[in-house]
């Protein structure tokens, strides 16, 4: 957690996707990212104002301020690594898995991210097609059933 709130880092996040892909940010474009009234968004980016994240000119734009868009990118990178584990990893459904990144992405602790982050890296490095143990997991997630002993299983039984 980066010590500001689940609200905060939503808007924020937000800002950093519509800056991604527009030149200007306004109000109205956050209020329709986030499914929020526009008072909503003026409320928010005034706190967020106050506490150094954002600038907005009355009747202007938005911009995150170098602090906002380092709060942002974090929040926004712990949505994508999130996103890609459960999606890619468990083979959750792409809504599930931007439903449930948005839910988790403001409670993971550094530790649990970075290793999340390391088990994506390391699926995706995989130079076979697909990563056995995946595989094995997807066909567990189906059937009920393990696709007969991995090699670790086999190992251990000898032991």
């Amino acid at each position: 957690m980066t010590g500001y709130s689940q609200s905060e880092e939503d808007y924020l996040e937000a800002l950093y996707i519509i800056g991604m892909e527009n030149k200007v940010i306004r109000v109205k474009d956050v209020a329709q990212a986030l499914n929020v009234k526009m008072p909503s968004v003026v409320s928010a980016i005034r706190s967020l104002s106050e506490k150094g994240l954002v600038e907005k000119e009355r009747y202007g734009h938005i911009e995150l301020t170098t602090e906002g868009e380092l709060v942002a990118q974090d929040v926004y990178a712990r949505h994508q690594m999130l996103y890609a584990f459960f999606h890619e990893i468990l083979g959750l459904s792409p809504e599930v898995a931007e439903e449930d990144a948005c839910r988790v992405e403001h409670y993971l602790s550094p530790e649990t991210r970075e290793r999340l982050m390391k088990m994506v890296e390391y699926v995706r490095a995989c130079q076979e097609d697909e990563v056995r143990f995946l595989d094995r997991f997807m066909h567990y997630v189906h059937t009920g059933k393990r696709k007969g002993p991995c090699d670790g299983c086999k190992i251990l039984k000898k032991e």
